[in-house]
């Protein structure tokens, strides 16, 4: 039945991302929130990179990873930033099919590479607090490159093959993307083709990046706990888990807001839903996790009297 509609409609060329439905007033101040977002999530990545950059006594793997943290968040922050912030002050809305495609790809690839990231980082605690002696060895920079870069591989891989499936289905006659940026879920819905393998693909997929990268995290955080609760003094344990308190709060909201975006059936949330949570993984995640990471890191904290200090 879609076979048929297909040649009585012409290629969509470009979509229409309708966005918020608010009055203009209301445009106008969510314009505002965002834009300050925005600048948040710019300021304290970019300052997060250039205190570990420029410290000497954070040179360590977990801020090496830190700092990619960072420079994810930062990517794709501005990915989906920079459109939805001049889709505010327009009133076309467009984004041409090219211009789709590219979003969504770029999209992909940060966020599934943060995923990764956020797993060596628990990885890398499993390994400082539960083989200290080893540690330099297990984690020395041939070791943290190569995960970084794993991490960056399998981001490129899913992103691939979900641009790939995605946008090889045919878009006629319906252009009108009932989100703020291009996201599978929505293009989905807009298609004229069969999308019933597209959907499996993508809960396949998002599945697999997340069972996978959480499987990680809970085995070092059991072997975390279990180190842990062997130390004798109170203080001890407050301390190691002090050190792990920043990363679980990161993987929390992170993990958290994508189960809910991409790994279950696309009939139990609606579109609203996805918009709002949406928001939070793409534009209020990355402004927190500096905040979180500098407000709750003494090393930091010092880190950035020091630089001061110098001035």
């Amino acid at each position: 039945m879609k076979n048929e509609l297909n040649r009585n409609y012409s290629e969509v060329t470009e979509f229409i991302l309708l966005g918020f439905r608010t009055p203009p007033k209301l445009q106008i101040l969510l314009f505002l929130v965002f834009l300050l977002i925005y600048v948040v999530t710019v300021v304290g990545n970019i300052s997060m990179i250039i205190v570990i950059k420029m410290d000497s006594r954070l040179q360590t793997p977990m801020y090496f990873f830190l700092r990619n943290l960072s420079y994810l968040d930062l990517c794709y922050s501005t990915v989906i930033s920079i459109k939805t912030l001049a889709n505010f002050l327009s009133n076309e809305k467009k984004i041409s099919y090219n211009g789709c495609a590219t979003q969504f790809f770029f999209f992909a690839l940060f966020v599934t590479t943060e995923g990764f990231i956020l797993a060596v980082m628990a990885y890398d605690r499993f390994s400082a607090i539960c083989s200290p002696l080893l540690y330099p060895v297990h984690m020395c920079q041939k070791v943290c490159v190569r995960l970084v870069t794993g991490s960056y591989i399998c981001g490129s891989i899913n992103s691939i093959v979900q641009t790939g499936f995605t946008f090889s289905l045919h878009f006629c006659g319906e252009n009108r993307l009932d989100h703020f940026f291009c996201d599978v879920p929505a293009l989905i819905k807009i298609a004229c083709d069969d999308t019933y393998v597209n959907e499996i693909v993508l809960f396949i997929l998002s599945a697999l990046v997340i069972i996978t990268a959480t499987t990680v995290i809970l085995v070092s955080y059991a072997y975390i706990l279990s180190t842990v609760l062997k130390i004798p003094a109170t203080h001890g344990r407050s301390k190691t888990f002090s050190t792990c308190g920043s990363h679980i709060a990161v993987v929390s909201l992170f993990y958290g807001t994508v189960f809910f975006m991409y790994a279950q059936p696309g009939t139990i949330s609606s579109p609203e839903q996805n918009k709002i949570v949406a928001v939070f993984y793409t534009l209020v995640i990355p402004m927190l996790n500096p905040l979180i990471y500098s407000l709750r890191n003494r090393d930091v904290k010092d880190a950035v009297k020091r630089i001061l200090c110098r001035k």
